[in-house]
């Protein structure tokens, strides 16, 4: 069972032999582009589907990898799948920016860097780079050089999960970015406590003001939506555009409406 400390350190063992042996696989989640109003951008998700145990819950394996230092192969691979599959998706007529997140440890692992933009200039692919402000604080000035170094290389810099840190303002001066994502814990009562919504909105207004694009992650109801439209959001993320999907689902999805995009659109 997870949880299970012996189990756990045997599907550590695993972790390795599972990405050679074609157990991952990336999930994408939509992003709803209010101005397009259309699907623009996606967030890779890796997903583990254990030969006896099935589907091993992602928090499970990002924190093995991370204390391990798996979390290198596991990113690179995630990297390399998501470029191939945004070329499936531009083949079935789709050009949409896929995002990736990275770990605070590669933030100070400058081989990465190389094997990233190695990747991304011999593709040609759009990738965003989801930060957390934690990984930044893992190593500040490094992560910071790194940064500016993706961001020149014409990565798209996003900073996940704003507003769930401590020291927020700080590094928002510092840091080169193009996006900032709000919290979710903030985004899903925001239509039961009037707090949250100001949050939401003062957090709109300033990263227009420092020229970022905003995205609302946990958008889970059509009022949600129509708020965050209200207040000016570019973007929403959450159950209400789209559960993350396999390839071949999410290209359906940006193929034909479904009961979700008709939830959008009548938001």
């Amino acid at each position: 069972a997870y949880g299970d400390p012996a189990g756990n350190l045997s599907l550590i063992s695993e972790l390795m032999a599972a990405l050679d042996n074609g157990e991952f696989s990336l999930a994408y989640q939509p992003k709803y582009d209010f101005r397009a109003e259309a699907i623009t951008g996606v967030e890779a998700l890796a997903r583990w589907t254990h030969p006896r145990r099935g589907f091993v819950p992602p928090d499970l394996f990002v924190g093995m990898a991370e204390e391990t230092g798996h979390i290198r192969p596991l990113t690179e691979w995630v990297v390399r799948q998501a470029i191939i599959d945004q070329k499936a998706m531009a083949a079935a007529g789709h050009q949409v920016m896929v995002s990736v997140n990275i770990s605070g440890r590669l933030l100070s692992d400058d081989s990465f860097t190389d094997f990233a933009l190695e990747q991304i200039a011999a593709s040609g692919a759009r990738l965003c780079f989801e930060i957390t402000e934690t990984a930044v604080m893992h190593d500040p000035e490094r992560a910071l050089a790194v940064i500016a170094r993706l961001s020149d290389a014409g990565v798209c810099i996003s900073l996940d999960d704003y507003g769930s840190g401590l020291s927020s303002l700080g590094y928002l001066k510092r840091i080169r970015a193009d996006e900032l994502k709000i919290d979710k814990s903030f985004v899903m009562d925001m239509d039961q406590s009037s707090r949250d919504a100001l949050l939401v909105k003062s957090t709109i207004d300033l990263a227009h003001g420092l020229g970022l694009r905003i995205t609302a992650e946990g958008v889970e109801t059509p009022t949600a939506l129509a708020l965050l439209r209200g207040m000016g959001c570019d973007m929403a993320q959450g159950y209400l555009i789209g559960r993350p999907k396999p390839l071949a689902a999410l290209i359906e999805r940006l193929d034909s409406p479904s009961v979700e995009s008709g939830a959008v659109a009548a938001a």
